[in-house]
């Protein structure tokens, strides 16, 4: 994890690699910056030892977070986003209307398997997806979506709010939406219905306001405020974490709430830290340790998820989370995928899915203790609006 200077800077100086002054890759916010995150890592938990369960762009890490799983893909080896019916890149789900192209054109994919909608709708449990600018603002004859809404990014260039290989479970049969329609009603948010449990962000806010939030609830930024470096940044990422934790804590799902904060992906806010190699891969794409090279793999195990990938920010927030704590326990982005599937009694993925062998969310918790204080934040700077309340 030694060569982001050389390999990802601004631009070459004379002697082929980077100088001072014209590299961009070796910096780091603050709490004089990212306030908000700062506010919340001291008054809530956050682990120190979290990864990626693989290497790879935004795809990967979302399909790992709901199923554990980046095998299973069909087409494979399209425009090296799969390798062996791997994703190991960004092709976009095939079935979705707003995809690039739309109808299964190149570059675009469906995954087999299951995921934890699954899981969750055998259960019984409420569950939903709520994506920014997953709204349609048109549609054709055929009542195919458009998703035409954007916004001004912090690159100054338009960046359109919902981007399609950011969705997971639309990659799925099972719990696609591929027309983006709209759930029957707000009481009907979280439940099996025309939507599939698919929904827009501001879906999420009425489903908030009527005291009916689905159980399971997955939350993904319009893209101007998702934090991916180049069209976003960390304030803008501030910005929707602060307006939606400020909400949730006013509200009365508040006391029996777990805000988790993750990421798909490192893509652009590189670390230091090299992770351990615990899903080994041989592959043509392998480069970690030499072309081919990812650890040695078993013989017959599935390829093309070389694992760990980068660390990754993890934080929880909720009345339960033990307070400016730091947890060392080695997670990676299906952890998260286990914590649900305890919570909830589902059982597990199977088929190589890594929620078998995640690391436990647990140690951020003291379930014995529930906090009653609030930290209410100003969504622009993430100082506190008055200090530390008290929860009615």
């Amino acid at each position: 994890m030694d060569l982001f200077v050389q390999t990802l800077g601004a631009g070459p100086g004379t002697d082929g690699i980077l100088t001072c002054n014209k590299s961009d890759v070796m910096g780091y916010f603050d709490g004089n910056t990212v306030t908000a995150i700062w506010n919340y890592a001291q008054h809530f938990a956050m682990n120190d030892n979290s990864f990626g369960t693989t290497f790879g762009p935004s795809t990967p890490g979302a399909l790992n977070l709901i199923a554990g799983q980046t095998n299973g893909a069909t087409p494979t080896d399209l425009s090296g986003n799969t390798i062996g019916g791997t994703v190991i890149g960004d092709p976009r789900p095939a079935l979705d209307d707003c995809s690039p192209g739309g109808g299964g054109k190149p570059n675009q994919i469906i995954v087999s398997g299951k995921n934890i909608g699954d899981l969750l709708n055998v259960r019984g449990v409420t569950w939903g997806f709520f994506q920014g600018g997953f709204k349609p603002t048109s549609r054709n004859a055929l009542n195919h979506a458009t998703c035409g809404t954007s916004h001004t990014g912090s690159d100054g260039i338009p960046k359109g709010d919902y981007i399609p290989h950011h969705e997971p479970f639309q990659y799925f049969q099972s719990t696609v939406n591929p027309h983006h329609l709209p759930p029957a009603s707000i009481a009907n948010i979280g439940k099996t219905d025309q939507a599939n449990h698919q929904y827009d962000l501001s879906d999420f806010l009425d489903a908030l306001n009527a005291d009916n939030l689905p159980e399971v609830t997955f939350l993904k930024a319009r893209g101007f405020e998702d934090g991916h470096a180049g069209y976003s940044d960390p304030l803008a990422e501030q910005r929707f974490l602060v307006d939606i934790i400020n909400r949730l804590q006013q509200s009365p799902e508040w006391g029996d709430t777990a805000v988790i904060i993750s990421y798909d992906d490192s893509d652009g806010w590189y670390d230091q830290v090299m992770s351990p190699i615990v899903s080994p891969s041989n592959t043509a794409a392998d480069a970690l340790n030499g072309p081919g090279n990812c650890g040695t793999s078993a013989p017959g195990s599935q390829q093309g998820k070389c694992g760990y990938g980068p660390r990754l920010p993890l934080m929880i927030i909720s009345p339960f989370a033990k307070a400016n704590f730091v947890d060392g326990t080695l997670t990676d982005q299906s952890s998260i995928l286990r914590f649900i599937e305890d919570n909830w009694g589902t059982g597990r993925i199977g088929g190589g899915s890594s929620d078998a062998t995640a690391g436990t969310l647990l140690n951020m918790f003291d379930f014995s203790h529930r906090r009653d204080d609030l930290l209410i934040l100003d969504p622009a700077t993430g100082q506190t609006t008055g200090g530390d309340q008290d929860a009615e």
